[in-house]
């Protein structure tokens, strides 16, 4: 995590530098890794105090330029412009992840038709919204359900997995890492 600082047509005194600092300190919160940056560009143009930020994380690069009378109400005005643009940016991602919707089971059989081929036929169809557990809870369900597989929501990895019961009672897991 680094902040870097450009000041052009003014020298900061060490009271804005650490105001600057403990403020977009805040951002960090939301990116946690070592290779969010945030880039900040302090100018003075006669009576426009302008700050112009970029905040560059691994999934994350959000910008926001404001301008005011005075250097620290600027720096407080873009601070809220970016921490607005991280949150609807996090929503966003968030309500995609929910929006996986439902899975849904259907039980196949193959019948046999008039002219002797296997005709596939659906006997049975169930939907549901699969529930956020740990695997261990998973193979725990699947046994006291007595289910063959159950597809469900990996809390750990946050991804759609399927747990299955092998024919020699061990269970298998099936995480595509999508």
């Amino acid at each position: 995590m680094q902040i870097k600082y450009n000041f052009k047509n003014f020298e900061p005194s060490d009271h804005l530098r650490n105001y600057a600092s403990t403020r977009f300190e805040k951002l960090f919160k939301y990116d946690r890794t070592e290779n969010a940056l945030l880039q900040v560009n302090l100018s003075v143009d006669k009576f426009r105090h302008k700050a112009d930020v970029v905040f560059t994380g691994d999934e994350l690069h959000i910008s926001a330029v404001e301008e005011s009378e005075d250097m620290y109400s600027t720096v407080d005005l873009v601070l809220d412009k970016l921490d607005a643009q991280v949150r609807k940016t996090r929503e966003k991602a968030k309500d995609r992840r929910q929006a996986r919707g439902s899975v849904r089971m259907d039980v196949i059989s193959f019948a046999d038709s008039a002219a002797g081929e296997r005709v596939p036929t659906i006997e049975e169809s169930d939907s549901y919204e699969p529930k956020p557990m740990a695997v261990e809870e998973a193979a725990l369900q699947l046994d006291s359900l007595g289910y063959e597989f159950l597809v469900f929501h990996n809390a750990e990895s946050e991804r759609i997995n399927v747990i299955y019961l092998r024919k020699n009672g061990d269970y298998g897991l099936i995480d595509p890492g999508m």
